[in-house]
């Protein structure tokens, strides 16, 4: 179990970890500001349903998925001569090895489903940014409406929640983010190894080598 499934079993430990941290010390810091304001804290089962959660969860789990979606659909026709994150520059080098076991249905079945099946890891990423970005904007703009009680003014609609720079800024600001990490990642493999990562050249390749 933990040979085969060890690197995801980490991931997801990691995952869960820091996601419970988010929520811990973002409970605090709402709690704060809902009693400076006079109004009641929240507790935790309450707090991960608020907009202050939600909005701060989703935003940044969008622009993973754009990153990775992106990243998925640009690999496919762009090349970055010298990078381990690219694919070679001559079709010759490429040889996909096919590891021996049952073939997935779509791909037997053809058609639609294997055209489907084809394009099935950018589909999965555009979708799960879709949902995410949709809780970001209904998380965000519950946050916004609290916000904006506390202050005693009107809450915002949804549509001009969806169309204000605040919500626009919480976006970009994580999207040129993961692009960067993206792009530092793409560049620093071309000069750079790491031993033994799949990510990595092997340490004795020359620079200008595309592809691991």
């Amino acid at each position: 179990m933990w040979k085969r499934n060890g690197l995801s079993l980490v991931l997801l430990a990691l995952t869960v970890l820091f996601i419970a941290g988010q929520a811990l010390s973002g409970l605090q810091v709402h709690n704060e500001e809902l009693v400076h304001h006079g109004r009641a804290p929240l507790d935790l089962w309450h707090y991960l349903a608020s907009g202050h959660f939600v909005s701060a969860t989703f935003e940044n789990w969008e622009s993973e998925f754009l990153q990775m979606g992106m990243y998925v659909l640009l690999t496919v026709s762009l090349r970055q001569r010298g990078s381990a994150e690219s694919r070679p520059l001559d079709p010759a080098q490429e040889h996909a090895r096919i590891e021996p076991g049952p073939t997935p249905w779509p791909v037997l079945r053809g058609g639609i489903w294997k055209t489907l099946y084809g394009h099935s890891l950018a589909i999965a990423f555009g979708l799960l940014f879709l949902v995410s970005f949709s809780l970001h904007a209904v998380g965000s703009w519950k946050a916004e409406q609290v916000e904006q009680q506390l202050q005693g003014l009107p809450p915002p609609s949804f549509l001009e929640h969806l169309t204000s720079s605040t919500f626009w800024f919480e976006s970009m600001q994580n999207w040129q983010s993961e692009f960067l990490a993206v792009l530092a990642l793409v560049v620093l493999t071309i000069f750079l190894r790491q031993k033994d990562s799949p990510q990595s050249k092997p340490v004795q390749a020359p620079h200008a080598q595309t592809g691991d």
